[in-house]
Parts: structure tokens; C-alpha cells; sequence
């Protein structure tokens, strides 16, 4: 089985025909989904799409992009989406200096209260990095500093540094299908050396379509292209991998039974 560990299942691309989307998905042995919310406006269709579909569960938070929209939430409301059965983690969080949507300000006070919030529910949070490295690092670092919180650097497109130091506060690194583009070399070489026990696999549908099907709409069924390209990059099996990164995933999002899937 292997586990799409983030995908965006609310979005009007993969909603227009959701049902054909977990279908696909089931065929192609994906047999569970995180779909991930972005803002508050989407916290009742996430939380109906999960509800919706047995393999299907949600993690909660507001991307960097949409912070200064909604303020920067406490930890408090952050922590209180948890309470419904099937969020099973936080995010996604974190700071984007590529776009800067957001002040940058207040994407760092959102982050640190999405990774309080973490710490105060033990479950994991979802970072999304981009161009923003050092700040990335210190926020970790920082938090960190008061005791271990379970989190995950998602769709990985960031420096060695900041993957090897996600790795030594006991995080999770996921590779989206980023790592089979053809200019991807650093992104494989950093794979390679993380220890298996630490790689997950995305789709971060409906965007980011792995070789082969770049250019389509990104969905869930495609996590077997970004699997077999780990797994070759790593030297296993594509069963091997599959194998490794479900394993991880249900380590981590440990408020999931397994058993019912």
C-alpha cells in the first residue's frame, strides 16, 4: 500500500470529479489520503471530504499564503480543529518568501503557534518552506528547544541543511513529484542520504505532476511515479519503498488505526 501524505482534495480541480479521484487512487494502491487544509474558508469541505471517504483524513491549518487574511490564529482555535476524529495533524504552516503574500512577520508568528499547537495535541504539523531556509531553521531550532514535536517537511524543495537538521529534531521529510524533474539533482542527492526511516511520499495534488504526467492535473493516483523514482534514487525496490514511507506515515500520524483502512 502506499499513503498520499498530502494532497488538496477541496480544491475545484480534483472536486469536480472526487469520486473518479479516490477510485483511481484505490486502483493505483493508494490506499489512504491526507488532504490538506490551506485556510479557514475550506475547514468544513476538508472536514466533509474526510468524513466522506473512509481512506480519507485531514490535517488543519492556515498556509502561509492566507495568513494575513485571517490573522494570526492562537493556539488555542488552531488546537481546537483537532478535536474532530478524522484531523490527524496541523498544517500546513510555515513561511513562503518567494511569493510574500503574507507579511513575513506575521508568517512567522503563525508558524510558531501552529507548532504550539502541535506540541499541546501531540500531533504533527505540516511545514511548507519555501526561500525561506534560515527562518525555516530558526523557528525548529527554537521550538525544539522546549521538548520534541512530531512534523514533517512537506513537498521537499529546500536545502540539505535544513532537511538534515528537520531530520535531527526527529522529522519527517516528503517528496512530492518535484523529485523526478529533470532538474531536480540536489533534491535527489539529499533523498538519497536521509535515512529511510524518515521519507515520506506526496502528491501535493492538484499540482506538481511527477515524470511522467507533468503537465496534467496532479491527483493522488500519481504518488507511485514520485514512489519508484525514491525508491530507484534510494537503491530499493519500489515494494521495499512503498513498504518504508506507508510505515513512516502511520509512525507519525500515529492518531490513525491502520487497522481500519
Amino acid at each position: 500500500m502506499l499513503v498520499d501524505s498530502h494532497c488538496h482534495l477541496d480544491f475545484p480541480e480534483l472536486q469536480a470529479d472526487l469520486d473518479g479521484v479516490i477510485a483511481r487512487a484505490t486502483n493505483a494502491g493508494v490506499g489512504c489520503m491526507l488532504t490538506i487544509c490551506t485556510r479557514v474558508s475550506a475547514i468544513p469541505t476538508v472536514l466533509e471530504i474526510a468524513e466522506r471517504y473512509r481512506q480519507v483524513y485531514a490535517a488543519i491549518g492556515i498556509h502561509p499564503h492566507s495568513v494575513e487574511a485571517h490573522g494570526v490564529l492562537s493556539v488555542d482555535e488552531i488546537a481546537s480543529w483537532t478535536e474532530h476524529p478524522k484531523v490527524v495533524g496541523i498544517g500546513e504552516t510555515g513561511l513562503d518568501y518567494y511569493y510574500d503574500k503574507s507579511p513575513r512577520d506575521q508568517q512567522r508568528a503563525s508558524f510558531a503557534n501552529h507548532i504550539e499547537a502541535a506540541r499541546q495535541t501531540r500531533l504533527p504539523f505540516i511545514v511548507h518552506t519555501r526561500n525561506a531556509d534560515a527562518d525555516t531553521a530558526a523557528i525548529l531550532d527554537e521550538a525544539m528547544a522546549k521538548g520534541a514535536v512530531p512534523g514533517l517537511l512537506h513537498c521537499f524543495s529546500s536545502g540539505r541543511t535544513l532537511a538534515e537538521q528537520a531530520v535531527a529534531h526527529g522529522m519527517y521529510v516528503s517528496f512530492s513529484g518535484i523529485l523526478t524533474f529533470r532538474n531536480s539533482d540536489e533534491i535527489r542527492a539529499t533523498a538519497k542520504d536521509l535515512p529511510s526511516d524518515r521519507l515520506l511520499v506526496e502528491t501535493d495534488a492538484p499540482f506538481l505532476a511527477p515524470v511522467p504526467k507533468r503537465g496534467k492535473t496532479n491527483e493522488p493516483a500519481f504518488t507511485s511515479y514520485t514512489a519508484a523514482r525514491l525508491a530507484e534514487v534510494c537503491g530499493q525496490s519500489a515494494d521495499a519503498m512503498a513498504d518504508a514511507t506507508t510505515d513512516n506515515f502511520f509512525r507519525l500520524f500515529s492518531k490513525i488505526d491502520r487497522s481500519e483502512l
